[in-house]
Protein backbone atom coordinates (compact mmCIF):
# COMPACT_ATOMS: atom_id res chain seq x y z
CA UNK A 1 0.00 0.00 0.00
CA UNK A 2 1.49 3.33 -0.59
CA UNK A 3 2.14 5.60 2.16
CA UNK A 4 -0.15 8.57 2.84
CA UNK A 5 -0.47 11.66 0.82
CA UNK A 6 -1.55 14.85 2.58
CA UNK A 7 -3.85 16.95 0.55
CA UNK A 8 -3.70 20.72 1.85
CA UNK A 9 -6.80 22.51 0.39
CA UNK A 10 -6.72 26.84 0.68
CA UNK A 11 -9.10 28.00 -1.68
CA UNK A 12 -11.95 29.75 -0.27
CA UNK A 13 -14.67 28.86 -3.28
CA UNK A 14 -15.96 25.36 -2.33
CA UNK A 15 -18.10 24.95 -5.50
CA UNK A 16 -15.87 26.29 -8.41
CA UNK A 17 -12.50 26.40 -7.62
CA UNK A 18 -10.15 25.09 -10.19
CA UNK A 19 -7.51 24.08 -7.55
CA UNK A 20 -10.20 21.92 -5.69
CA UNK A 21 -11.20 19.66 -8.84
CA UNK A 22 -7.30 19.15 -9.45
CA UNK A 23 -6.40 18.56 -6.47
CA UNK A 24 -9.53 16.21 -6.20
CA UNK A 25 -8.67 14.33 -9.22
CA UNK A 26 -5.21 13.84 -8.18
CA UNK A 27 -6.50 12.31 -4.54
CA UNK A 28 -9.15 10.33 -5.97
CA UNK A 29 -6.34 8.71 -8.38
CA UNK A 30 -3.83 8.30 -5.67
CA UNK A 31 -6.83 6.33 -3.65
CA UNK A 32 -7.58 3.84 -6.80
CA UNK A 33 -3.76 2.94 -6.75
CA UNK A 34 -4.38 1.74 -3.15
CA UNK A 35 -2.84 4.96 -1.84
CA UNK A 36 -4.16 7.24 1.25
CA UNK A 37 -5.28 10.50 1.68
CA UNK A 38 -5.17 12.92 4.79
CA UNK A 39 -7.20 16.16 3.79
CA UNK A 40 -6.77 19.19 5.50
CA UNK A 41 -8.97 22.05 4.55
CA UNK A 42 -7.36 25.04 5.82
CA UNK A 43 -10.05 27.74 4.18
CA UNK A 44 -13.00 25.51 6.11
CA UNK A 45 -10.87 25.10 9.04
CA UNK A 46 -8.42 28.18 9.58
CA UNK A 47 -5.30 27.74 11.26
CA UNK A 48 -4.47 30.31 13.75
CA UNK A 49 -1.98 32.45 13.25
CA UNK A 50 0.94 33.00 15.13
CA UNK A 51 1.34 34.47 18.49
CA UNK A 52 4.34 35.59 20.92
CA UNK A 53 4.55 32.63 22.50
CA UNK A 54 5.42 30.37 19.22
CA UNK A 55 8.01 33.00 18.53
CA UNK A 56 9.52 33.19 22.00
CA UNK A 57 9.71 28.92 22.13
CA UNK A 58 11.04 29.30 18.47
CA UNK A 59 14.04 31.33 19.63
CA UNK A 60 15.43 29.40 23.22
CA UNK A 61 14.74 25.95 20.21
CA UNK A 62 17.20 27.88 17.75
CA UNK A 63 19.99 28.85 20.65
CA UNK A 64 20.00 24.86 21.20
CA UNK A 65 20.36 23.66 17.76
CA UNK A 66 19.19 20.97 15.93
CA UNK A 67 16.48 19.07 18.21
CA UNK A 68 13.97 16.17 18.48
CA UNK A 69 10.34 16.89 18.83
CA UNK A 70 10.03 15.45 22.13
CA UNK A 71 13.50 18.01 22.68
CA UNK A 72 11.85 21.05 22.12
CA UNK A 73 8.40 20.05 23.66
CA UNK A 74 10.61 19.76 26.92
CA UNK A 75 11.84 23.10 26.60
CA UNK A 76 7.73 24.58 26.94
CA UNK A 77 7.81 27.27 30.14
CA UNK A 78 4.41 28.35 30.04
CA UNK A 79 0.96 27.68 29.19
CA UNK A 80 1.17 30.09 26.29
CA UNK A 81 3.93 28.06 24.64
CA UNK A 82 2.40 24.88 25.23
CA UNK A 83 -0.75 26.00 23.24
CA UNK A 84 1.36 27.17 20.69
CA UNK A 85 3.32 24.06 20.44
CA UNK A 86 -0.04 21.93 20.86
CA UNK A 87 -1.51 23.86 17.40
CA UNK A 88 2.19 23.09 15.59
CA UNK A 89 2.79 19.69 16.54
CA UNK A 90 0.10 17.88 14.71
CA UNK A 91 0.58 19.66 11.49
CA UNK A 92 4.49 19.14 11.46
CA UNK A 93 3.92 15.13 11.69
CA UNK A 94 1.35 15.31 9.09
CA UNK A 95 3.83 16.16 6.79
CA UNK A 96 6.61 14.43 8.44
CA UNK A 97 4.66 11.39 8.10
CA UNK A 98 3.07 11.78 4.18
CA UNK A 99 4.67 10.02 1.63
CA UNK A 100 4.10 13.12 -0.94
CA UNK A 101 2.12 16.40 -0.32
CA UNK A 102 -0.50 17.66 -2.33
CA UNK A 103 -1.04 21.64 -2.20
CA UNK A 104 -4.40 23.25 -4.02
CA UNK A 105 -3.03 27.20 -4.40
CA UNK A 106 -5.35 29.54 -5.99
CA UNK A 107 -3.76 32.73 -7.04
CA UNK A 108 -5.05 35.25 -4.91
CA UNK A 109 -3.89 38.88 -5.44
CA UNK A 110 -0.75 38.16 -6.97
CA UNK A 111 -0.18 35.37 -4.50
CA UNK A 112 -1.11 32.60 -1.94
CA UNK A 113 -4.02 32.85 0.26
CA UNK A 114 -3.32 34.02 3.41
CA UNK A 115 -5.09 30.77 4.81
CA UNK A 116 -2.45 28.70 3.11
CA UNK A 117 0.35 30.98 4.44
CA UNK A 118 -0.56 30.52 8.03
CA UNK A 119 -0.27 26.73 7.50
CA UNK A 120 2.88 27.45 6.29
CA UNK A 121 3.92 29.60 9.06
CA UNK A 122 3.13 27.28 11.51
CA UNK A 123 4.91 24.43 10.22
CA UNK A 124 7.73 26.76 9.65
CA UNK A 125 8.86 25.60 13.54
CA UNK A 126 12.66 25.97 13.81
CA UNK A 127 14.43 23.02 13.15
CA UNK A 128 11.57 20.54 12.62
CA UNK A 129 12.38 19.45 9.28
CA UNK A 130 15.38 18.59 9.73
CA UNK A 131 17.08 15.25 11.36
CA UNK A 132 18.59 16.38 14.31
CA UNK A 133 21.52 13.63 14.58
CA UNK A 134 22.72 14.27 11.27
CA UNK A 135 21.26 17.30 10.28
CA UNK A 136 19.41 16.12 7.32
CA UNK A 137 16.55 17.50 5.63
CA UNK A 138 13.58 15.18 6.06
CA UNK A 139 11.38 16.78 3.51
CA UNK A 140 14.13 15.98 0.57
CA UNK A 141 12.40 12.11 0.31
CA UNK A 142 8.74 13.46 -0.48
CA UNK A 143 7.25 14.37 -3.41
CA UNK A 144 6.09 18.10 -3.40
CA UNK A 145 2.96 18.33 -6.05
CA UNK A 146 1.70 22.12 -6.48
CA UNK A 147 -1.78 22.48 -8.28
CA UNK A 148 -2.17 26.24 -8.65
CA UNK A 149 -5.09 27.85 -10.32
CA UNK A 150 -5.16 31.48 -12.23
CA UNK A 151 -7.80 33.90 -13.08
CA UNK A 152 -5.56 34.94 -16.09
CA UNK A 153 -1.91 34.41 -17.80
CA UNK A 154 0.89 34.96 -15.99
CA UNK A 155 3.65 32.46 -17.86
CA UNK A 156 7.02 33.99 -19.13
CA UNK A 157 6.59 36.38 -21.96
CA UNK A 158 2.97 36.72 -21.01
CA UNK A 159 2.59 41.03 -20.03
CA UNK A 160 1.70 40.02 -16.32
CA UNK A 161 4.67 37.77 -15.58
CA UNK A 162 6.50 39.71 -13.32
CA UNK A 163 2.77 39.97 -10.97
CA UNK A 164 3.29 36.85 -10.22
CA UNK A 165 4.21 35.91 -6.41
CA UNK A 166 2.24 32.53 -6.51
CA UNK A 167 4.57 29.81 -7.30
CA UNK A 168 7.63 31.94 -7.43
CA UNK A 169 7.62 32.02 -3.52
CA UNK A 170 6.40 28.61 -3.11
CA UNK A 171 9.30 27.51 -5.29
CA UNK A 172 11.19 29.40 -3.15
CA UNK A 173 9.95 28.43 0.03
CA UNK A 174 9.97 24.68 -0.81
CA UNK A 175 13.36 24.45 -2.01
CA UNK A 176 14.61 26.23 1.20
CA UNK A 177 13.19 23.58 3.41
CA UNK A 178 14.88 21.01 1.40
CA UNK A 179 12.67 19.40 -1.04
CA UNK A 180 13.86 18.60 -4.08
CA UNK A 181 10.85 16.62 -6.22
CA UNK A 182 8.86 19.61 -6.49
CA UNK A 183 6.44 19.65 -9.65
CA UNK A 184 3.83 22.39 -10.60
CA UNK A 185 0.82 21.85 -12.47
CA UNK A 186 -0.82 25.56 -13.48
CA UNK A 187 -4.77 25.68 -14.87
CA UNK A 188 -4.81 29.24 -16.69
CA UNK A 189 -7.34 31.94 -17.23
CA UNK A 190 -10.24 30.49 -14.82
CA UNK A 191 -12.33 33.26 -14.50
CA UNK A 192 -12.48 33.34 -18.75
CA UNK A 193 -16.62 34.13 -18.53
CA UNK A 194 -16.77 36.09 -15.79
CA UNK A 195 -14.03 38.71 -16.13
CA UNK A 196 -14.77 40.89 -19.20
CA UNK A 197 -11.06 42.00 -20.21
CA UNK A 198 -10.58 37.94 -20.49
CA UNK A 199 -13.36 37.55 -23.73
CA UNK A 200 -12.39 35.50 -26.14
CA UNK A 201 -9.91 33.01 -24.31
CA UNK A 202 -11.98 30.43 -23.91
CA UNK A 203 -10.23 28.49 -26.49
CA UNK A 204 -6.64 29.44 -24.08
CA UNK A 205 -8.32 28.16 -21.18
CA UNK A 206 -10.06 25.16 -22.57
CA UNK A 207 -6.58 23.84 -23.71
CA UNK A 208 -5.08 24.64 -20.47
CA UNK A 209 -7.82 23.25 -18.10
CA UNK A 210 -7.19 19.96 -19.99
CA UNK A 211 -3.67 19.97 -20.06
CA UNK A 212 -3.61 20.19 -16.19
CA UNK A 213 -6.21 17.52 -15.59
CA UNK A 214 -4.20 15.89 -17.50
CA UNK A 215 -0.98 16.51 -15.70
CA UNK A 216 -2.25 15.72 -12.69
CA UNK A 217 -3.48 12.42 -13.69
CA UNK A 218 0.08 11.19 -14.86
CA UNK A 219 1.50 12.60 -11.52
CA UNK A 220 -0.58 10.33 -9.33
CA UNK A 221 -0.06 7.71 -11.02
CA UNK A 222 3.80 8.00 -11.55
CA UNK A 223 4.75 8.89 -7.93
CA UNK A 224 5.32 6.06 -5.51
Amino acid sequence: MLAPLLHVDSSADREASASRQLGTLFADEWRRSGGTVRHRDVSAEPVPPLREAYARLGRRVERKGALSLDDIAALIADDDEQREWDLTRPLVNEVREARAVLLGVPMYNFGVPATLKAWIDRISFPGVFADPATGRKLLADKDFVIVNARGGGYGPGTPRETFEFQESYLRAYLGDKGVERLTFVSQEFTRVGDVPALDGLGDLAAASREAARSRVVELARAIR
